[in-house]
C-alpha cells in the first residue's frame, strides 16, 4: 500500500508540474504602471498581473496609493483597523500597496477590496527578484469560495519600486499611479483568435466547476463572434506522460491511454474508487475530435454546446460520464459519429495518437505566448489571459484584441463599455441638424473620424469641422446627406433646394431664386422685372419661388407660349365655314383623282397601240412592205 501510494503521488505531482499548481515554466504577463507624481519617482514601470480579479483590459485606472500604518500586509479585514480605503467624494480611487507575504495573494485581494480599494499593489520582498504571476490557492485551500467574487485589479511590483513609493509615502507626498492595460494585449488587425486550455473532468474541486460554469456563460458570446467570422477560437487539452519504470503499474494504467503517452489525474485522487484518469483522457479527445469534425462541416461553434450539454447530461456524480452519454450528446447536435470515432483511434494501440500528440505539441509556448503550465488557460491573439474566468470579463478581454473602430457590436453594449460619444458627443465634430457625428464609439474609448454617410464621404479633422464632398469615388449622391450641404427652405409646405446631385454644378439656386446655392438664395420677383406673364390680356401675380399669372375675359393662360387663349365653345358660323372648306377640299380632290385617271388612261392606250403596230397593221396606218428575199418554185 505504501509503495503504490508513494507512486500515486508521483503521478499527482506530474500533473502538479504539468498544471502549475506546483511549480511552472511560463511567460509572465506585464501591464505598464505610470507614476504621475511626485516628480522623483515621475515615470513608467513594469507590473505583472495576478491571474485572479478584473484587470482593465484594453482601459487604465489612475488612483492615489495608500501603504496604511497597520495591516501592512493586507491579510487581516480592515475594518479592525483606522484605514479608510473607500475612494473619498470626487476624489481619485483608492490603490492599496500592501507587502508580499503572510497569506495568499488572493486573500490580501479580497481584503483590499472589501476595505474600498479600486486596486492593490503587491511590493516583492526580495531584492533584484524577477516579477511573477500571482497565482490563485490550489484546489486544496478550503475556503476558495470567495476567489470569483474578486473583482478589483491585482499588479505585483519590484521591492525597490515600492520601497520608494513607501518613502514618498511618509515623507507627506501624494503618490499617483496609472495602471495602464491598454497595451496588455495586441490588437493587430478585426479578428481575435483566442485559444481555451481546459479538460473534461467535474470533480476537481472549484477549478473545474469554474472551467464548466465559465463554458455555459460564455457560450452564446462565443458563438455571436463565430458565427460572423469576428474570432476563431480553439480549444486544447493537457495531458501528461507516464514516467518509463511506472508504465506497468495499475496506476499509469488506470489513467493513461496509449500505454501511458497520454495521461490525467485521478478525478477523486483516489483509485480505488469512481472514475479514473483513463475516463478523462478519453472524453478530453472525444471533444477534440468533436470540434475537428464540427470544424470540417464550418460549424466549430457546436463545441461549445457539446461541451455545455455533456457537462449537464453526463455529470461523473450521477455515474452518466461515458462514451454511451457522450454519443447520445453528439447525434442530438447532428454531428457525423463516424468521423468522431474514427478520429479517436485506438486508445489500446502502443503508439502515438496524432491528435493527442499534436496537443502536446501546441502545450509548449511559441514566441511571446509561453508554455500552457496553468489550467485553466485562455490564450487571446497569442498573449496569455490573466484574471478570473467569468464572461462579461473573458468578453471584455476578447474585445481589446479587436483593431479600435473594427469591433462587433457585442463589444459596444452598455454592460461592457462606456460608450464616450453619449457624452458631449466625444468632443467631436456634429451636425446636430442631420444628426451626423464624427465621433466613433470603440471598446478601447472613441475615436474622432469623419464619418461616410451613404457613400458620402466627409472630410476634415474631426474634432473641429467636416465637410461633405460632392460625390464620392463611386458618384454615390450628395443631396441625400446634409442636403449636400446647399441651401434648403421650406415655406407654406413646399420645399426647395439648391443641392443638385452633379460633381460639375454642386449648389445652385433653382429656378425662381437667385443666390450663392450655400448660404441664400433669394425669391425672384418675375412680375416687377416683366420676364413673364407680359400678353395684353396677362395680370401677374409674384409668389415664393415662383409666380401666378391669370387672364382677364375668360382666357386661358398659356405659361410656354405667355399668352391667352379662349375657353368657349366653336361658334355656329365658324362651323359652316368649317364644312364648306371640307366639302371644298372633297371636290379638288375627286377632280384632281379623275384628270389623273384620265392621263393615265390615255398613255396606256398609246403605249398598247404602239406595240401593236409593230405585229399587225391597225386602222389608219398603211402596210408595212416585206423586204424578205423569194425562191421562185
Amino acid at each position: 500500500m505504501g509503495r503504490a501510494w508513494e507512486r500515486s503521488k508521483l503521478l499527482i505531482w506530474a500533473w502538479c508540474v504539468l498544471c502549475g499548481s506546483c511549480v511552472g515554466r511560463f511567460v509572465v504577463e506585464k501591464s505598464s504602471l505610470k507614476v504621475s507624481t511626485p516628480k522623483s519617482l515621475k515615470g513608467s514601470y513594469e507590473s505583472s498581473m495576478g491571474n485572479f480579479g478584473v484587470p482593465l483590459y484594453g482601459g487604465s485606472l489612475l488612483g492615489t496609493v495608500v501603504y496604511p500604518d497597520d495591516n501592512r500586509d493586507a491579510c487581516k479585514s480592515f475594518e479592525g483597523f483606522n484605514a479608510s480605503l473607500a475612494t473619498a467624494p470626487r476624489g481619485s480611487p483608492t490603490i492599496l500597496l500592501a507587502d508580499r507575504g503572510g497569506c495568499f495573494f488572493t486573500t490580501k485581494a479580497w481584503n483590499a477590496q472589501n476595505g474600498g480599494a479600486a486596486a492593490i499593489l503587491v511590493a516583492d520582498d526580495k531584492k533584484d527578484e524577477d516579477l511573477i504571476t500571482m497565482d490563485a490557492p490550489g484546489e486544496n485551500h478550503g475556503d476558495s469560495d470567495y476567489l470569483q467574487n474578486i473583482t478589483i485589479p491585482a499588479a505585483f511590483i519590484t521591492e525597490s519600486l515600492g520601497d520608494n513609493i513607501k518613502k514618498a509615502l511618509s515623507a507627506g507626498e501624494m503618490v499617483i499611479v496609472t495602471l495602464d492595460w491598454t497595451e496588455a494585449l495586441p490588437y493587430p488587425d478585426e479578428r481575435v483568435e483566442y485559444e481555451f486550455w481546459t479538460n473534461s473532468n467535474d470533480e476537481c474541486g472549484p477549478k473545474c466547476d469554474t472551467q464548466i460554469e465559465f463554458v455555459k456563460n460564455f457560450k452564446g458570446a462565443a458563438q455571436i463572434l463565430e458565427h460572423k467570422g469576428y474570432a476563431q477560437f480553439t480549444p486544447h487539452y493537457i495531458t501528461w506522460f507516464c514516467p518509463k519504470q511506472f508504465l506497468s503499474t495499475e496506476e499509469c494504467r488506470s489513467q493513461c491511454i496509449n500505454s501511458g503517452r497520454y495521461c490525467a489525474p485521478d478525478p477523486e485522487q483516489d483509485f480505488s474508487k469512481g472514475y479514473n484518469g483513463r475516463d478523462v483522457v478519453l472524453q478530453n479527445l472525444r471533444e477534440i475530435c468533436f470540434f475537428k469534425v464540427a470544424n470540417e462541416s464550418n460549424k466549430p461553434w457546436l463545441w461549445w454546446d457539446f461541451v455545455s450539454d455533456f457537462a449537464i447530461r453526463c455529470p461523473m456524480k450521477e455515474k452518466k460520464f461515458n462514451k454511451e452519454c457522450a454519443e447520445k450528446v453528439i447525434q442530438s447536435l447532428g454531428v457525423d459519429l463516424e468521423k468522431i470515432n474514427q478520429c479517436i483511434g485506438d486508445p489500446d494501440a502502443d503508439k502515438d495518437n496524432p491528435v493527442l500528440k499534436a496537443e502536446q505539441d501546441a502545450q509548449i509556448g511559441k514566441g511571446s505566448r509561453g508554455d500552457v503550465s496553468i489550467l485553466p488557460t485562455l490564450i487571446i491573439n497569442n498573449r496569455q489571459y490573466r484574471g478570473k474566468l467569468d464572461r462579461e470579463v473573458v468578453l471584455k478581454a476578447v474585445c481589446a484584441g479587436f483593431q479600435e473602430t473594427t469591433e462587433p457590436d457585442i463589444c459596444l453594449s452598455s454592460d461592457i463599455e462606456t460608450n464616450e460619444c453619449l457624452e458631449n458627443n466625444g468632443g467631436c465634430w456634429q451636425d446636430e441638424v442631420a444628426n451626423i457625428t464624427a465621433c466613433q464609439d470603440t471598446f478601447r474609448g472613441r475615436v474622432c473620424e469623419c464619418p461616410l454617410v451613404q457613400g458620402v464621404k466627409f472630410v476634415g479633422d474631426g474634432y473641429t469641422h467636416c465637410e461633405v464632398k460632392n460625390l464620392t469615388a463611386s458618384g454615390a449622391p450628395q443631396c441625400e446627406i446634409n442636403n449636400g450641404g446647399c441651401w434648403n427652405e421650406t415655406r407654406g409646405g413646399r420645399t426647395f433646394s439648391a443641392c443638385v446631385d452633379d460633381s460639375s454644378t454642386g449648389c445652385k439656386c433653382p429656378p425662381g431664386f437667385t443666390g450663392d446655392g450655400v448660404n441664400s438664395c433669394e425669391d425672384v420677383d418675375e412680375c416687377k422685372e416683366k420676364k413673364v406673364c407680359q400678353c395684353p390680356e396677362c395680370k401677374c401675380k409674384d409668389t415664393w419661388g415662383s409666380f401666378e399669372c391669370t387672364c382677364s375675359g375668360g382666357l386661358l393662360y398659356m405659361q410656354e407660349y405667355d399668352t391667352c387663349i379662349s375657353t368657349h365653345p366653336v361658334t355656329k358660323s365658324f362651323g359652316v365655314f368649317f364644312w364648306i372648306v371640307i366639302f371644298g377640299l372633297t371636290a379638288a380632290g375627286v377632280g384632281a383623282y379623275m384628270v389623273y385617271k384620265y392621263r393615265i388612261r390615255s398613255y396606256m392606250d398609246s403605249e398598247i397601240r404602239s406595240i401593236m403596230a409593230q405585229y399587225m397593221p391597225l386602222d389608219g396606218q398603211a402596210e408595212v412592205p416585206s423586204h424578205g428575199s423569194h425562191t421562185d418554185i
